[in-house]
């Protein structure tokens, strides 16, 4: 039974984003060498976990990032990251990975719309963007559907699964996260039983 069955079914699911720990380095250590997970961050799915631990503990006290934990009924189930933080042009990069076992559940939109408000309630931003494949398209829904608009796009930015992919930069402007009704964002009632996948 994987993770996102073991949820309670038919029970409201608790959502959060919570610090980064050291606790968590070995689930992270999980997703960044996964190939097709890291393709979405136009990274190498290259890290050991010495590495890991290493960063983690050289980059614990920067001021210009923040890393979050999604935490799904107190189940590791991503992280959201908020890079590049700019206190003078308060701009900010927001970043996320759902783990496979809870992707298809509306988590993305929680914990997007989570570290969207946390980037302007909390640390005042004004703008917060990110970089999308312009192949994505399921992500670029959801990043709409939050209200980020297109801004430009990159030829060839990145070389990722042999090829190099053109990019999107989106963005959204703290006045215009507020007109964003809540209704839009709701957490699910419970996670129905995931169809197991082909081998």
């Amino acid at each position: 039974m994987d993770n996102a069955e073991k949820i309670k079914f038919g029970e409201a699911m608790k959502v959060n984003l919570r610090p980064l720990e050291s606790k968590d380095l070995s689930f992270i250590h999980d997703l960044t060498n996964e190939r097709h997970v890291m393709a979405f961050w136009f990274e190498e799915p290259y890290e050991s976990l010495d590495e890991l631990t290493s960063l983690y503990n050289k980059h614990i006290h920067d001021d210009d990032e923040r890393r979050f934990v999604i935490d799904v009924e107190n189940k590791f189930a991503g992280i959201v990251e908020l890079a590049n933080i700019n206190f003078i042009h308060r701009t900010t990069e927001i970043q996320i990975i759902v783990k496979s076992d809870f992707q298809g559940y509306g988590l993305a939109k929680i914990a997007m719309y989570k570290g969207m408000d946390y980037a302007f309630s909390i640390l005042n931003m004004h703008k917060v963007y990110l970089f999308v494949d312009t192949e994505n398209h399921k992500a670029i829904h959801v990043y709409e559907a939050l209200g980020f608009v297109k801004e430009g796009s990159l030829r060839q930015q990145f070389f990722v699964e042999g090829k190099y992919h053109d990019s999107i930069i989106m963005g959204i402007l703290k006045d215009e996260f507020k007109v964003i009704p809540d209704a839009n964002i709701k957490e699910p009632d419970g996670i129905k039983k995931q169809r197991k996948r082909p081998a």
